[in-house]
Order: structure tokens, then sequence, then C-alpha cells
């Protein structure tokens, strides 16, 4: 019994807190024209076992905070086509791989579906700016260091990681009564297969809302080869170029085989591991250190 009382402690200390909810915007987040939100959907699909979420219009951070946090934060964006969110393996599953490596992961539920053909990541761009505000305002609380906040994200949610990087790098504030939350773009950014960078049949070039700057943070991108149309690999790689024709720290991966949507679900192909060359980035940029 001596001997199973110090073990129980050390076990405690090693746990995580249990993941805190908070919603983006108390007062209601800022409505879309004609739009009729309907009542969300949370569902497991028995054809793939994805889950997914449906019909946010409430839309929340989860923060989901390391045993041995390192002052490294992460924001995540699960893709789904700005149409629903692949919550578990493009989501909760990433922010789980996130804590083991001392980081604090914070899951972004934002609204969905696209409240707008023309413009799908309005209202998502919204949320994942203000999430990095409030990160921002209460990073002393959690152990944070607020020149180390990334994003990460996957299919549309990369191209969300995208427009909070390159369209956030001016800073502005949004307000509401007694909240003033500053708006500033996240310290590195994780793209894994992001969508919508280029267009379907154009391929070749870049949109022109990316536009690389010297003012913007490191980058690392993570493709399929075999990726196709609108989440097409070039994507990633003429990004990288532009991050290289001004020398800015850039880390890029095109595997062979892997397709699209892989996130944490193993295919058996070297894609699976793409986990391990993310986390040797952010190990080789200085962001797994404690800090």
């Amino acid at each position: 019994m001596k001997l199973l009382i110090p073990l129980l402690l050390s076990l405690s200390t090693l746990s995580a807190a249990e993941p805190l909810t908070l919603k983006l915007w108390p007062k209601g987040a800022p409505g879309a024209p004609g739009f009729r939100p309907k009542t969300e959907t949370n569902e497991v699909s028995p054809k793939d076992g994805v889950r997914r979420i449906g019909h946010v219009s409430d839309p929340t951070m989860t923060v989901y905070r390391a045993a041995r946090p390192n002052g490294t934060a992460v924001v995540v964006c699960p893709g789904g086509g700005y149409k629903i969110l692949a919550y578990e393996h493009e989501g909760s599953q990433v922010c789980e791989w996130l804590n083991g490596l001392g980081v604090t992961a914070i899951l972004l539920k934002y609204r969905v579906p696209a409240r707008s053909e023309a413009d799908p990541s309005k209202e998502p761009l919204q949320d994942a700016q203000r999430a990095i505000g409030m990160i921002r305002q209460r990073s002393k609380e959690w152990g944070i260091n607020p020149d180390r906040i990334g994003i990460l994200g996957f299919s549309a949610g990369g191209h969300l990681a995208a427009m909070a990087t390159f369209q956030s790098q001016n800073r502005t504030y949004t307000r509401e009564p007694n909240i003033e939350v500053e708006v500033v773009a996240p310290n590195f950014a994780i793209l894994i297969y992001p969508a919508y960078l280029v267009g379907k049949d154009t391929t070749f070039t870049l949109k022109p809302e990316f536009q690389v700057t010297s003012k913007s943070p490191p980058i690392c991108l993570i493709h399929a080869h075999d990726d196709k149309g609108a989440t097409s690999p070039s994507a990633s790689a003429l990004l990288y170029l532009e991050y290289k024709k001004l020398n800015l720290p850039a880390e890029l991966h095109i595997y062979t085989k892997g397709g699209h949507g892989f996130g944490m679900k193993k295919k058996g192909l070297p894609s699976d591991y793409w986990s391990q060359r993310a986390g040797d980035w952010m190990q080789s940029m200085g962001w797994l250190e404690k800090s």
C-alpha cells in the first residue's frame, strides 16, 4: 500500500485536465442575412466510421491541455468541405496527438455549412480569428506562450487555417459589450492537404488571397501526390515556392500515395506517419521545448 499511494499520486500529476469548451460568441455569432439555422447534428457514418458534425450555428473551441504543457498551443480545424466537420480523425484525435507532444490543443468547431457559396470561409474565418484572439487573452491562465500559438487544418480546415494565416497579418479588434479581442495571425501554420488554394481547373496557380509576405509565419505543408482537383498537391508546392522566394522557414512533404482525407486514419502507407513529420518540424523550430 505504501508503494501504491506514491504511484497513484504520480499518475494523477501526469493526467491532463478535462477538456474545457467555450462559446466563441456568448451573445450569439454574427448572423448571415437570410440564413436559417437548423438543429446541430452529430453522427458516425456506418460506411466509413467518420464522425460528422453538421449545422453548427453556435461555434465553440474546446481546450485540450497536455499533462506536461510546454507553452505551445495549436488551433485544430477539421475539414469537411465547409459542409460538415470531420470531428474525430481530423479533430479530437489530432488534439490527443498534440497533447502527447506537450502542446495545448484547441479544437475549433466552426460554423457550417457555408452561408455563402461565393465566400464559404467568411463565418469560419471570423470564428478562427476569434479563437486565436481569445487564446492570446487567456494565454497566461492556460500556461501558453502568446508567441507560440499555431494553427493546423485539414482540407477545408486547411483552407481556413491558410486564410487565418494570410488574411490576419494586420492587427485588428473584434468588439462587443465588455469584450475586446485582438485578432492577429498565428505564429505558425500546419496545412494538411489544404483545399481551395487553387481552382479545380487552374491547379498550377495560387488564388490571389494567399499572398506570402516577409511577415508570413513559418509553415509546414503535407499532401499526397494522388490528391486531385481543388485539393491538388500543386497548391502546397506552389505555396512552398512562395516561401522559398522570400527565404522564409517552410517545410513540404508530398507522399506518392494517400489520396485525400486520411487525417489520423491508418491506410498502411507512408502518409500514415505525417504526424511524426509535423512533430519533427515543430521540434526543429523549438516549439516543443518548454518555454
